[in-house]
């Protein structure tokens, strides 16, 4: 709105209505005028304007009548009113009735145009706003995600971002943050949504067989392998795989998941021809892949691979303000799905569970919620069906034991700042948090014990 604005003047005095209209014309409005507020409604009924400027006295209808006009039928239309009156008492009148500002007669260009402006940027602000959170919104049910937190929104734009390309992407956090649904979010935004998206849990392969459920096999390659298999990277041509606990993957099956990665080709068991494989492969874990490569569990060039753009699933307890969506979003749900009037909850039970840490995240909630549901006898949940979840808290700083043989205060901090660093994925500014530490003296700290 802040180039040419599309004003409506509404003034009955010819020389005031001309001087107001070229005051406005020379700062790029562009600004139509009429005597009255007859003509005034018949242009509103006719073009659309961000704001109407309009003298309270009028022959026939008045400026108060235009105004509940304009809120009535363009209620995004901002409203200025032009009044002798400059008291208090009627100020405050034109305001409640909807008026977005007031002129007091006499007023000069730069009141005008002071008064103007700050109603332009007012509503520039509002309307982005508006948008942000239509965006907010939008994503949350495109992508069937729950929460409007900052971490939430950060992880929405990036996975808005990295969706459409055709790059690996690990997907890190903690157990029960969501990781799959995140994957098949991005599946979902990419340019491969019509194709299939597969899931594998590569904990729940045994590994003897994890070759073959992965490449597929040939007849009679292995026992009881009476006829050819498809394996899952084949199965999944032309979409997304999806890689779950990727871990856990044995040593040797890396280093064929490495040259499919590089080549786009892989060879069943048994066989000798390879087959050109399209398949974008997103992949997670809650480990720290890092520390598995230094302990030789985990392939470094694999990782590199497999991390091209990571994504970090924030746990539960970084986005409190989550909480409350989850909880109503979990308890429709649920209703919904077991054919039950819908419930509500508690101001007591609600507390306890706003109050609780939630170490298991989505999933452990989603759980509990479900068992709510379904195990409470009243109508309106309780506090007493919250305690029979036995939620325990988990231990906070002041339950810590000082060991009888003591220890190193240096080595301990040390710990402790490592631990933070680990659980927070190197965020530094989470970290601090975590550990309840104001930001410059975790850097202090960082620095005092050689931590880059």
């Amino acid at each position: 709105m802040s180039n040419k604005t599309k004003i409506l003047l509404v003034e009955d005095e010819f020389d005031q209505r001309q001087l107001i209209k070229s005051i406005l014309t020379a700062e790029a409005h562009q600004v139509i005028d009429v005597d009255s507020a007859e003509n005034a409604i018949t242009e509103l009924d006719q073009n659309e304007f961000d704001i109407v400027i309009s003298d309270w006295k009028l022959p026939g209808r008045n400026g108060d009548e235009l105004l509940e006009h304009v809120k009535q039928y363009a209620p995004k239309t901002g409203f200025i009113l032009i009044t002798a009156h400059s008291d208090a008492s009627h100020a405050i009148s034109i305001i409640r009735a909807g008026a977005d500002d007031y002129l007091p007669k006499p007023f000069d260009k730069s009141s005008l145009l002071f008064t103007v402006n700050k109603l332009i940027y007012t509503r520039d602000i509002e309307s982005e706003n508006s948008e942000l959170k239509s965006q907010t919104k939008h994503r949350a049910r495109l992508l069937d995600m729950i929460g409007n937190s900052s971490a939430m929104n950060r992880l929405y734009m990036r996975i808005e971002k990295a969706a459409p390309t055709n790059a690996t992407i690990l997907i890190t956090g903690e157990s029960g943050t969501g990781k799959e649904l995140a994957a098949r979010a991005i599946h979902q935004l990419s340019q491969r949504k019509e194709q299939p998206f597969l899931p594998v849990n590569c904990a729940a392969i045994p590994e003897s067989l994890a070759e073959a459920e992965l490449f597929g096999a040939e007849k009679g390659s292995y026992t009881g392998a009476t006829k050819d298999r498809l394996g899952k990277i084949e199965a999944a041509n032309g979409g997304t795989i999806f890689l779950d606990e990727i871990g856990e993957l044995p040593l040797i099956l890396q280093s064929k998941l490495l040259r499919f990665l590089q080549e786009g080709k892989i060879t069943r068991v048994g066989a000798n021809q390879e087959i050109d494989v399209n398949v974008r492969v997103v992949s997670a874990t809650n480990r720290d892949l890092l520390e598995e490569v230094k302990e030789g569990n985990f392939r470094e060039d694999l990782y590199y691979r497999l991390n091209v753009i990571p994504v970090t699933i924030p746990p539960l307890r970084q986005r409190q303000e989550d909480l409350l969506p989850l909880i109503s979003h979990f308890v429709e749900i649920f209703c919904e799905s077991h054919s039950m009037d819908l419930k509500t909850i508690s101001s007591p039970a609600l507390k306890a569970l706003l109050a609780y840490s939630w170490p298991g995240n989505v999933r452990q909630l989603r759980n509990s919620i479900e068992r709510l549901v379904l195990l409470s006898y009243e109508q309106t949940i309780s506090l007493e069906d919250v305690q029979e979840l036995e939620l325990h808290h988990q231990d906070s700083a002041n339950d810590f034991t000082l060991p009888l043989q003591g220890l190193s205060w240096e080595e301990h901090e040390k710990d402790c700042l490592l631990q933070a660093l680990s659980h927070c994925n190197n965020n530094r500014t989470q970290a601090a948090k975590l550990l309840g530490l104001n930001y410059k003296a975790f850097l202090y700290r960082l620095e005092k014990h050689h931590i880059k």
